[in-house]
Order: structure tokens, then C-alpha cells, then sequence
């Protein structure tokens, strides 16, 4: 029986140097099989051009507004080091499947979908973190600091040198990026060793040593690749505190209501309509939205401060996107511009930024209104709820 041999090739994802390597071991190694660092949506994007199509609207009530544009800016940030050395990112990847080609060599995918890795990368991550990375993404995308040494990254690639920087915000959140892909990867590799003889890998630099680590590791304690691939809602803690804080609004609206004081309540819709709604139109306002934008996110955002159910930069996004259209060719266009300035232009970008920013602004709005009103009106709700409660229980004695 012929020896297994597999041959982990650790590469930059934009060096000239790692795709004039790939083909090199591939060419005098005539494996059976070549494994990239792909997942089938990757694959398609990379080999054929094809984007899945984008809707506006779905991702606005998805809630997945935030992460769709740090994958953005991501990709963005990855392309600017690639036109900094001439290879265009994933071009490492593309020419060890065209050479596996030109061998006779299988090609095999074994990196897990774009899509679950974010997914569950974003979930690890607290809101003030998403928005910390993001403005990071973005000072770095207008300071420069993409100028980086391709020397340097023959040691990690560029997304695996960001996580350095994802470190910092959220250290557990981007060991698992890194680390879940390694165990997967690791896990493809000796599943599809069943069936070859000789394979060749070829995988980002930074992955190199966290793949063979889980390959000694896998062999005496093999994983389930489907516990890798789920996305669970776990507990998110800010917004269970804001259902809390809201329902405490709420129960003072209701007890000022029911003091029968017409004027107390007048005022105190007021402040709530007043900042929640100012605060949300200088988010649609700061993202550059459409007047009528900006105005709906002011009129709503009291209602909407109220209603787990429904978010303010849901309808001022949706407002946008009903003015501006946003087409399939914004969204390409804006795969590939070439700065974040071009960005800031296009019309899916902008949709984008009046839905989050707007969100952020009603946030502040709910907090800081919530906290002016039962400050002002000093309605104690817990002493107030107390003593009802203690009123209904000695009535049941």
C-alpha cells in the first residue's frame, strides 16, 4: 500500500513570491489532490466571477447590517495590500487550482462557508466591540496603515495579520477565527487522505502551524464538522438589558399614566419623542442620508425605542434604499472600489451606514432618555411595583 504523503504549502494571499511557490510544488510534487483554502462560495467568486445577488432589504431586517459592512471594509483593506504588490488576493489560491488542473490533480475545498465563519466570528463579539473594529477598519483604511512588507507576510497572510489586531478587541472572538478554521481545515485534510495518496495544500501562512497541531490532535480524537458549522443565537447580553430598561420605561409612561397627571405625561413624551428622535437623525444625518432619511428616523425612533420588535434604522434604511435604489452594479461597484471614500459614495454602501448609524444614535437616545425622564419625573418603578405587589399578595392572604 502506497505511503500517504500530504504537503502543506503555507502562502501570503497577495505575494507574487507564494503563487510562483504554489505552482513550483505542485508542478514537482504531481499529487493526487490539491486542497485550498476555499469554500465552495469562495471558489465561485475566485474562479468564475459570480457574486451571489444582494438584497438591501433582507439585510436591513435581518439585523445584519454591522457585519455586512465589516466584511466589506475587510475585503477592501485586503485588496488595497494586494494592489501594493501586484497580485490580486486569493491569487495563490487560483493558480495552484489552475496548475492542479494542468497535473491531473483533483481539486479539493476545505476551508468552512465565508458566511458561517462571520457569522459566528460576529456573535462572539459585543456590540461596542462590532463598533470598535469597525472604526478601527476605517481609520486604518484612510491612516495607510495597509502598507505592509511582503516579506512580512510570507510569514501570516493579511486577514491572519488584522486578527492580531482583532486580538486586541475581542481576544476570544478571533481565536476562534482562527483557530475553529485550523480544527476544520485540519479535519478535510484527513478525511480526504481516505481517498488520496498524495495531497498538496496550499493554505495562508498563519494557518500552517495551527493545521498541523490539529491534525496530530485529530487523529486520536476526531471532531464532527457539523458542531463547526452552527450558528446559534446565543444570549446577547446588551439587549437583554435593553428589553429590561425599556420595559422599566415603559412601566413609568404607565404609572405616570395612571396618576392621572396629563401634564406630567405630556412632558415626559416629549423628552422621550425629542432625544430619542434627535439622536437617531444625527446618525442618519452623520451617514450622509437623505433628508426624507433623516426626518423618518426622527419621527419613528420613539415608537420604535419601544418595540423590541422593530428598529429605527430599520425604516430609515428602508426610506433610503426606496430613494437611492441601490442596484446590483452599486453593489459590485462597490466590491471594488478603490478607496473608502469611493465607498462612502456609493448608494448600497450608504443604505447601509443611515440603517446602522441610525441604530446606534436610537441606542443613545433610549438610554439617555430613559435615564432623563426617570430621573427628572423621579418615579421610583421598583418601589412603586413593590408596593403594588405587596398590596396583591396581602389581599391573597
Amino acid at each position: 500500500m502506497e505511503e500517504k504523503r500530504l504537503i502543506i504549502v503555507g502562502t501570503a494571499h497577495v505575494s507574487k513570491k507564494s503563487v510562483e511557490e504554489v505552482r513550483e510544488v505542485i508542478e514537482n510534487e504531481r499529487p493526487d489532490a490539491v486542497a485550498v483554502e476555499l469554500c465552495p462560495r469562495r471558489y465561485h467568486a475566485l474562479v468564475h466571477g459570480q457574486r451571489e445577488e444582494v438584497s438591501i432589504a433582507e439585510i436591513i431586517k435581518s439585523g445584519n447590517v454591522f457585519m455586512l459592512i465589516f466584511q466589506l471594509i475587510l475585503a477592501y483593506f485586503q485588496r488595497k495590500v494586494g494592489e501594493e504588490t501586484g497580485v490580486k488576493p486569493g491569487g495563490e489560491m487560483l493558480a495552484a487550482i489552475q496548475k492542479a488542473r494542468e497535473v491531473g490533480a483533483d481539486v479539493i475545498l476545505i476551508d468552512r462557508d465565508i458566511g458561517v465563519t462571520f457569522k459566528r466570528f460576529w456573535q462572539k463579539l459585543s456590540f461596542f466591540e462590532k463598533i470598535k473594529l469597525i472604526v478601527h477598519l476605517i481609520r486604518s483604511s484612510f491612516s495607510g496603515e495597509e502598507d505592509i512588507e511582503v516579506d512580512e507576510m510570507l510569514e501570516e497572510d493579511v486577514l491572519d495579520m488584522l486578527v492580531k489586531e482583532f486580538r486586541k478587541i475581542s481576544p476570544n472572538a478571533a481565536r476562534v477565527l482562527i483557530d475553529e478554521r485550523d480544527v476544520y481545515m485540519a479535519a478535510n485534510l484527513l478525511n480526504a487522505l481516505s481517498r488520496y495518496n498524495k495531497i498538496v495544500a496550499v493554505v495562508g501562512a498563519g494557518h500552517r502551524k495551527g493545521i498541523e497541531n490539529a491534525l496530530l490532535k485529530l487523529k486520536d480524537n476526531p471532531v464532527e464538522l457539523r458542531g463547526l458549522e452552527d450558528v446559534k443565537s446565543g444570549r446577547n447580553y446588551l439587549k437583554i438589558f435593553m428589553g429590561a430598561f425599556t420595559a422599566l420605561i415603559i412601566a413609568t409612561f404607565v404609572l405616570i399614566a395612571t396618576s392621572l397627571n396629563t401634564e406630567v405625561l405630556i412632558r415626559a413624551f416629549l423628552y422621550w419623542f425629542l432625544i430619542n428622535g434627535i439622536l437617531s437623525a444625527i446618525g442618519a444625518a452623520i451617514a450622509r442620508g437623505h433628508p426624507l432619511s433623516i426626518i423618518t428616523a426622527f419621527l419613528c425612533a420613539w415608537m420604535t425605542s419601544l418595540n423590541p420588535m422593530i428598529a429605527a434604522g430599520w425604516v430609515s434604511g428602508l426610506v433610503e434604499a426606496w430613494i437611492r435604489k441601490p442596484t446590483v452594479e452599486d453593489f459590485s461597484k462597490l466590491v471594488e472600489a478603490d478607496s473608502f471614500r469611493e465607498m462612502l459614495r456609493n448608494r448600497f454602501f450608504r443604505v447601509l451606514l443611515v440603517a446602522a448609524l441610525t441604530n446606534v444614535g436610537s441606542m443613545i437616545g433610549t438610554i439617555y432618555g430613559g435615564w432623563y425622564i426617570l430621573s427628572t419625573f423621579g418615579v421610583d418603578v421598583a418601589k412603586v411595583v413593590g408596593e403594588r405587589v405587596m398590596e396583591i399578595i396581602g389581599g391573597l392572604v
